[in-house]
């Protein structure tokens, strides 16, 4: 009579139970141990064939759960070969096989081929376990709660029952570790670059009324990439005073070992932030850690200016805008307002519904800009809604709505200025200057616009330039030089175009501390591989006309055409 495929009193395969006497050689399988059977043995029979079911062979086959005991003139006894049973017999073997705790029982789909095509049991690895929880908690922004996560476990046992529960405080634990090696990867990328460190820093606080600073390092790496790395982020107590600031970033500065690498630090124009760069430049310039004593390691951040700027532009349209306002919040506030707004569209008609109103938060501009383009497109039904909802009282008249639409396409090209200088995957340096002289040129010329409105914000906003902006940032200006297709023929003709008296003056500073920046380059990285720049060398000098590519976008977006 043939074996059963499982045998008898067995729950699966998976168990990898043979049928017959202790399997002592490796190229034996199970499907000929159960096919013959322990030797002139009867497999029906009931002690022998108890204790052929419960023979286990284990991954590599060559070991087992059960081993049989000659014994001279009797029949063999059979006993448990892992926990080193004492007790003979076979019916005993079935109990202990079910308590047993050193028996293993592979799951079939921990079952894998070796490179022989023999079945081998899958062996997991534990820390490779943690790894991978960890990455995904970094990954996905988990709590580290996510590992004690009911179905999680379920999951994580399912796939291998011999897996061992992770705690939070495990997790917390490895998620600990994988930042200090990526830390020590980073530490020794940046320690062995060639080139300046540029930096960021923000302080802000939180809902909690807990203040918190970052700073961000941003470099080029060996391979000529562009890297921004956020290198600290932590609890920043109080007070905030520019002194305990410029402790803190010297603290991270001298942690990652980057002191002697900084060229400059990018801050917004807060006071406190003037204090601490001033006193942090100072330390560092007595360690002899800056460039040209430190002449450009301030930058003031542009995105910052460009949104004081427009501030003052949305504070002389402020009725204008606080009607469009709560227009957008009435609709919003409930459902039902909503459907009489459908009902007005579609009574109206030629409307464009799949944009939706857009609510501004005051302290973003940009999201005002938004607000008024979302606002623009429901014209029409904002100045029928009073005839399908009574309760409605914020409609702007026609002269503002005219004046939003005004304010709407002057607030365009701060716009696309804001959305290129905020880049990130890109360079930005480089664009720095022909985007200032842009917005210093809209401004100028909207001074001599016939709307009384408009030309009285361009004046409070020109006021908000000059204080800021009016010396262009000169590292900057640098950045516009090494740009192909700027050089400094084009920084001489956007000076001359914004004032004829000053320009000559300007270029000279720009070209100076060109200089100047490249011979502390040339003295520090190579004083034998490169030749003295000098500012007699001759220049090719371009013609005006050869310089209007770079302004055919210009007169497109602000229709502004140099002459």
């Amino acid at each position: 009579m043939p074996a059963p495929s499982v045998p008898l009193g067995v729950e699966s395969i998976d168990e990898n139970l043979c049928w017959g006497k202790v399997l002592t050689t490796s190229n034996m399988s199970c499907a000929q141990a159960g096919a013959d059977g322990p030797a002139g043995t009867d497999l029906r029979s009931g002690r022998e064939n108890n204790a052929s079911q419960l023979c286990n062979v284990s991954g590599d086959a060559t070991q087992s759960h059960y081993i049989q005991d000659p014994i001279p003139g009797r029949k063999d006894q059979w006993r448990c070969g892992i926990s080193d049973g004492k007790d003979y017999g076979t019916s005993h073997l079935r109990r202990h096989r079910g308590r047993c705790t050193k028996i293993r029982h592979d799951d079939i789909g921990q079952i894998v081929m070796d490179k022989e095509g023999k079945l081998m049991s899958r062996k997991i690895d534990q820390m490779v376990v943690h790894d991978m929880l960890a990455s995904a908690i970094i990954e996905q922004d988990l709590p580290f709660k996510f590992v004690e996560f009911k179905k999680i476990r379920c999951l994580i046992n399912y796939l291998n029952p011999d897996s061992i529960p992770v705690a939070r405080n495990t997790a917390k634990i490895d998620v600990m570790r994988i930042y200090m090696i990526e830390k020590d990867k980073l530490k020794k990328e940046m320690s062995s670059i060639p080139t300046r460190i540029s930096l960021t820093s923000d302080l802000w606080t939180a809902c909690t009324t807990e203040g918190y600073v970052c700073l961000t390092a941003h470099y080029v790496d060996s391979n000529w990439k562009l890297r921004s790395k956020i290198i600290n982020f932590c609890h920043m107590p109080p007070p905030h005073t520019g002194s305990e600031l410029s402790k803190k970033i010297l603290e991270f500065l001298n942690e990652w070992g980057i002191d002697k690498k900084i060229f400059s630090l990018t801050l917004d124009n807060a006071s406190s932030n003037d204090v601490m760069q001033e006193q942090l430049k100072n330390k560092l310039i007595v360690e002899n850690s800056l460039l040209c004593d430190g002449q450009f390691f301030h930058v003031r951040c542009s995105a910052h200016i460009l949104n004081l700027i427009v501030q003052e532009c949305l504070k002389v349209a402020s009725d204008t805008l606080y009607k469009i306002r709560e227009s957008i919040k009435y609709v919003r506030g409930s459902e039902g307002r909503m459907l009489k707004f459908k009902v007005c569209i579609a009574k109206i008609g030629g409307v464009d519904a799949s944009v939706g109103l857009c609510l501004d938060v005051p302290t973003r501009w940009n999201s005002t800009y938004f607000m008024l383009e979302s606002a623009i497109k429901y014209k029409h039904v904002f100045e029928k809604l009073h005839m399908y909802d009574d309760n409605y009282r914020f409609s702007p008249s026609v002269e503002e709505w005219k004046r939003a639409e005004k304010i709407h396409v002057f607030l365009l090209p701060f716009y696309r200025t804001t959305n290129l200088i905020s880049g990130t995957s890109y360079p930005t340096s480089n664009l720095y200057f022909m985007q200032v002289w842009k917005i210093q040129c809209v401004l100028l010329d909207t001074l001599r616009d016939e709307d009384e409105v408009l030309r009285s914000m361009a004046n409070r906003m020109v006021k908000k330039f000059e204080k800021y902006w009016d010396d262009y940032s000169v590292v900057l200006a640098m950045g516009a030089i090494l740009d192909p297709r700027v050089k400094l023929e084009t920084l001489n003709y956007c000076f001359e175009r914004v004032d004829d008296s000053t320009f000559e003056t300007k270029l000279q500073l720009v070209k100076r501390k060109l200089y100047m920046l490249f011979e502390q380059y040339r003295n520090t990285i190579a004083p034998t591989s490169m030749q003295t720049l000098t500012s007699d060398a001759p220049q090719k000098k371009a013609k005006v006309q050869d310089l209007d590519y770079l302004f055919d976008n210009y007169a497109i977006i602000y229709g502004y055409t140099p002459g």
